[in-house]
């Protein structure tokens, strides 16, 4: 596993934003791990989420993009701290923008979303903490697309769940490509989770030994997709 990889996992874990035990998630479903991007809440933890952000993202679709969107709630601090870590590390200057949950009527920003108006031609590249589901995103780019005419170019997410989506049988990421038409990628997965964690101590603790292991294993029995 690249290195940076393990960086992260170890830099959500120190920002109590990775937790294992037991969770009820937005789809019903109750999970053995969580990951909560609002656990973010410093200055330096939100500089490190942009950097990492803006590494996976040039790694992964490189330069040829103008729109950083990130959807509301969660996805407008991410959207914005990654533009100003892509600025710092790669000096290309790029737009972020997000939705709002409640249109504005009055004043000089009216409308559906925050930040950068979107425009014909713009290539946007979508951010968001977690997939699960993929339902989010059923919600999100009929806002994206109704705006303008743009391009979506790809989804970066923090965390691949790896498991199903709302199909029932590929993963979420693989149903929003199959179904968008846009590459949708993680920094990590829980794969690379379970490989750097597993019985190996972090700061004195193991934070995922035989019993959360075997939670992780019968939730994948039942969820997960490969």
């Amino acid at each position: 596993m690249e290195a940076y990889k393990q960086e992260f996992i170890e830099f959500m874990v120190d920002c109590q934003v990775l937790k294992f035990g037991e969770f009820t998630l937005k789809s019903g479903r109750k999970s053995p791990f969580f990951m909560n991007a609002g656990a973010y809440v410093t200055g330096s933890q939100l500089m490190g989420l942009g950097e990492y952000y803006a590494k996976a993202i040039h790694d992964t679709y490189g330069d040829d993009f103008d729109v950083l969107f990130g959807p509301a709630y969660k996805g407008i601090p991410i959207s914005v701290v990654t533009a100003i870590a892509y600025s710092k590390l790669y000096g290309k200057e790029v737009r972020y923008c997000s939705d709002r949950k409640e249109e504005k009527d009055h004043g000089a920003d009216k409308g559906s979303f925050l930040g950068s108006k979107l425009k014909d031609g713009d290539r946007v590249i979508m951010i968001e903490d977690v997939t699960t589901s993929g339902k989010s995103m059923e919600e999100t780019v009929p806002k994206v697309k109704g705006a303008a005419d743009v391009e979506i170019v790809g989804l970066m997410v923090s965390l691949n769940r790896m498991e199903k989506g709302l199909g029932g049988e590929k993963s979420a990421l693989e149903e929003i490509k199959e179904k968008y038409g846009f590459d949708a990628n993680a920094i990590v997965t829980m794969e690379d989770v379970i490989e750097h964690l597993y019985n190996k101590p972090y700061n004195g603790e193991i934070l995922i030994g035989d019993e959360l292991k075997a939670s992780i294993d019968a939730y994948y029995e039942q969820y997960g997709c490969k």
